[in-house]
């Protein structure tokens, strides 16, 4: 099963993209870097610039449909970059109007806000997003990882670098479910 990865050209928390590829790996899966422009993406420890990254496609050449599942990483910059982008955040919007899980991470559910897909759901992110989450219809909690199944698709999310062990078994264990038919 192909999962796409959307980031922003500049932004991303490496650890927060390269993590969870790996886990997406490792569970036999094939991760697609996604992003609003193609060529590369420069990642990002912190503040500070990390790794480049080749994008694998650009978000108005492929669609939702192309995939199984979606992983918004975080990093301050990147989803701030991606809710600016009418097509990103209809990708993003596309995931769950045809129920595929998504799985998102620290400031990653900035997206989701912009995307208007919280109506309902319970989730987690890096604490300065909560109220923008309550503004946006969704409850937001401090836990490590939050599975919310209340709405079409599968909504899985964390808060921070320290929960993505967690964060990444969570994610593999609903895509597994989705690969599995």
């Amino acid at each position: 099963m192909q999962i796409a990865f959307l980031v922003a050209p500049e932004g991303v928390e490496q650890v927060e993209l390269t993590d969870p590829w790996q886990a997406v790996k490792d569970a036999g899966h094939t991760p697609v870097l996604v992003s609003t422009e193609p060529g590369e993406i420069q990642a990002f420890n912190h503040l500070d610039k990390a790794d480049t990254f080749p994008v694998d496609r650009a978000v108005a050449d492929t669609s939702a449909g192309d995939y199984g599942a979606l992983v918004l990483p975080g990093g301050v910059a990147n989803p701030d970059f991606l809710r600016m982008d009418e097509k990103a955040v209809a990708f993003v919007r596309d995931f769950f109007e045809a129920g595929k899980p998504v799985a998102s991470i620290c400031h990653g559910p900035w997206t989701l806000v912009e995307a208007d897909v919280l109506r309902g759901r319970t989730l987690t992110s890096w604490p300065s997003l909560r109220t923008d989450i309550r503004n946006a219809g969704g409850e937001w909690v401090d836990e490590q990882v939050k599975v919310c199944e209340a709405g079409p698709g599968t909504l899985i999310t964390s808060r921070k670098p320290d929960d993505l062990k967690a964060f990444c078994e969570a994610f593999t264990a609903e895509f597994a479910k989705v690969a599995d038919g």
